[in-house]
């Protein structure tokens, strides 16, 4: 491949992503959840990162996004790491009255949907009234038994 093409390609992957980053984005700011429902994909694999096994399929992970969405406040995007369809998105918020910093590895697939979500937390004070308050609002919703 010649180095036009080469850059051609990098560009177009790169537009790619930045429209892909800016529905993700619109979901977070605006609170689009019928945008969040397009844009994962029916297999879309979520680990959390306060339970061992991941969650599969759209109805679960759409609402849990959604439900962290309405939990964290002030939340920030601080920078962005690209790597042609995955990105890693570094955060902070507030979880009640615990400050937090966090990660979000997501993965598009060849239809431009999110197919693997995966979120970091620390520190472990955050994470566990994070796991709390989760729990909580997966039990009442039917995702996960009461213990």
């Amino acid at each position: 491949m010649s180095q036009v093409n080469e850059n051609k390609a990098k560009e177009s992957t790169e537009a790619l992503m930045t429209a892909r980053l800016q529905q993700w984005h619109r979901v977070v700011s605006d609170k689009d959840f019928k945008l969040l429902h397009d844009i994962l994909a029916d297999d879309v694999e979520f680990h959390s990162p306060t339970v061992w096994q991941p969650k599969q399929g759209k109805q679960i992970t759409a609402y849990i996004l959604k439900t962290v969405i309405g939990i964290f406040e002030n939340f920030t995007y601080h920078r962005q790491f690209i790597n042609n369809d995955s990105v890693a998105l570094e955060f902070s918020a507030k979880v009640g009255d615990k400050k937090i910093k966090g990660m979000d590895l997501i993965h598009w697939n060849d239809k431009g949907q999110i197919d693997h979500f995966e979120v970091l937390i620390r520190p472990l004070n955050g994470l566990k009234l994070m796991l709390e308050l989760m729990t909580e609002e997966l039990q009442k919703a039917g995702f996960v038994g009461k213990e």
